[in-house]
């Protein structure tokens, strides 16, 4: 089997014969022992026919087709053609074209080596270490060793699958980009995003640009989102929304991290927890938020410098402790003297702890408690402080209005008593073991001792100044919290960190070159493709004919005499 030179291609053959009627000016090349070969600057091609042009350095292949450039990549296909000149091939039928990492399948692919790029329009399956990507729209680059998928873009894993509208794919590492609408779905979670990176190996992302993540119960949304599969945790900078779709609550602040497994948010940075009621929902502002616990029981924690408004109702302390399943809320303060604090209208509250209690049906609260150390101070309408202390204090709500406080152990009154006129008649002092007092719109309506009273009316010029307020008096009242900016108030913004983005990728150029009615055709006259479908389309409408043609070739079983009459070429 000699090695025949024919200008720029080089072939090889077992039979080599002509059919000027039907293919004039071309070789009709077959196998009989070993397939027709041809080599063309580094690029080897293996079939069982061919058709060769070779004034025209052109070929058409058919058959078991196998084209390798150098090392690295292999294509198998039904059948394939090759322009020398431009070095532009095609093929068609059962295309394979296997890389490394990954294996491409397809209907019909166009391969430009000048480029060193190859590319589909008509659907196409490319097969990865960890994943199988689809899209109708493919474009191989080789020498990044990227692929760059459009229109219908799907990734399919074993445990998610990604839609996107385009999809740029680097087979060395596995690394895939997102952009326009995208999503990667799984049993435990969607995400969302317009823009984003995947890990499709490691099983973990970047997402940027109205981006989400969809638990079974939580919503997560941020500036910039990471994700990471195994571990079952995401992370978000930046603008964050945790939305709780079973409590009806919602976290933000601008750092985030979810914990699926343990189903735990962690929060900071103007970190902010809302629970909505359908009247007066619950603001818990503070450094830090954590939520933990199973839908049925989450339990919500602040630390440093919490702050609390619901409705009218607004309170302080160094950590707060929720727990939405009870209705219980615990403010507590660990260190220093002060106090945690609670007020309600004019009513002012410390204590060591205070207890809130809602109803978990009406979602209203019911009660408070105050333990050890109990103060309450009502600012009086015209000047100084109503004050009731005691060890313990217990309060009662009616609309999520205080209505009732009952002070036990040790009390002490000091309250200024007016007449119906609201004239001062003299000021209160009195010791009590027990006593309960009775608001009416926040106000304190009468105060009843309950058990053994030690105290008298004294007109206010004969009350000195001085002994006006009880001891451990603190009023805070420019603490207070009025409205939903005042959680935040004297808080200098949190400095956010800039977002590393995902640039847009660069716009290649088309993969078919605007030609001159002068230059010469991709794949030459004699092609079985017309010159306007090497010309760039959305995608195409028909899928290339994987049929050979009808071949005046001879069987291998026929005389030797035969074939020599028809053999041309030695």
């Amino acid at each position: 089997m000699p090695l025949f030179a024919q200008q720029e291609i080089e072939f090889k053959s077992d039979r080599n014969i002509q059919n000027e009627e039907r293919y004039p000016g071309a070789f009709i090349l077959s196998m009989v022992e070993n397939q027709v070969y041809f080599l063309h600057d580094g690029i080897e091609v293996w079939c069982d026919n061919a058709v060769f042009y070779k004034k025209a350095n052109f070929f058409k292949a058919y058959g078991n087709i196998r084209m390798q450039q150098g090392d690295s990549v292999k294509m198998y296909s039904n059948y394939a053609e090759y322009n020398g000149n431009t070095e532009f091939a095609f093929a068609s039928g059962k295309v394979k074209m296997e890389r490394p990492q990954t294996t491409l399948e397809t209907d019909s692919l166009f391969f430009d080596r000048v480029k060193q790029q190859a590319y589909y329009r008509s659907g196409g399956k490319v097969t990865d270490t960890a994943s199988v990507l689809t899209s109708r729209i493919g474009r191989y680059f080789m020498e990044q060793d990227k692929y760059s998928f459009v229109n219908e873009v799907v990734v399919t894993n074993p445990e998610y699958v990604i839609h996107s509208e385009q999809l740029d794919f680097y087979s060395e590492n596995g690394h895939a980009y997102l952009y326009g609408p995208s999503t990667i779905e799984s049993e435990t979670s969607t995400v969302y995003c317009e823009r984003g990176f995947y890990d499709t190996r490691n099983d973990n992302g970047y997402f940027v640009k109205n981006s989400r993540i969809d638990y079974d119960n939580r919503i997560l949304k941020g500036d910039s989102l990471y994700f990471n599969r195994e571990n079952s945790f995401a992370s978000a900078t930046n603008h964050i929304e945790v939305l709780d779709t079973v409590n009806k609550s919602l976290v933000t602040g601008h750092y985030a991290e979810v914990y699926r497994d343990k189903d735990s948010v962690f929060i900071t940075k103007k970190a902010l927890a809302i629970n909505f009621k359908e009247k007066d929902s619950i603001f818990i502002h503070s450094d830090t938020i954590m939520i933990t616990g199973q839908p049925e029981h989450r339990i919500v924690r602040g630390f440093y410098d919490v702050r609390l408004l619901q409705g009218e109702m607004s309170g302080r302390s160094d950590s707060i402790y929720t727990d939405q399943q009870s209705g219980i809320t615990k403010l507590i303060n660990k260190s220093g003297d002060r106090k945690p604090v609670l007020w309600s209208g004019r009513n002012q509250m410390t204590g060591d702890t205070i207890k809130l209690f809602s109803n978990t049906e009406t979602e209203k609260l019911d009660s408070l408690l105050v333990y050890e150390n109990a103060f309450l101070i009502q600012e009086d309408t015209i000047e100084g402080y109503n004050q009731v202390k005691g060890k313990f204090l217990v309060g009662y709500f009616e609309d999520n209005e205080i209505y009732e406080v009952n002070i036990d152990k040790n009390t002490e009154t000091l309250n200024y008593m007016r007449n119906g006129e609201n004239q001062l008649i003299g000021i209160n002092k009195t010791l009590a073991s027990r006593i309960k007092i009775i608001f009416e719109n926040q106000k304190i309506q009468y105060i009843d001792y309950l058990s053994m009273p030690d105290g008298e009316l004294v007109p206010e010029e004969d009350f000195p100044p001085n002994a006006r307020r009880l001891e451990g008096f603190n009023w805070r009242g420019q603490e207070r919290i009025l409205n939903k900016e005042g959680l935040f108030e004297g808080q200098p913004e949190p400095e956010l960190v800039k977002i590393q983005g995902i640039p847009l990728p660069e716009e290649p150029e088309e993969f078919f070159d605007e030609r001159d009615e002068k230059d010469e055709l991709l794949l030459n006259e004699n092609s079985r493709l017309k010159p306007q479908i090497l010309q760039n389309r959305e995608q195409d409408s028909l899928k290339y004919k994987t049929t050979k043609d009808s071949l005046d070739i001879p069987k291998p079983d026929v005389r030797e005499d035969r074939l020599q009459k028809k053999d041309s070429v030695n």
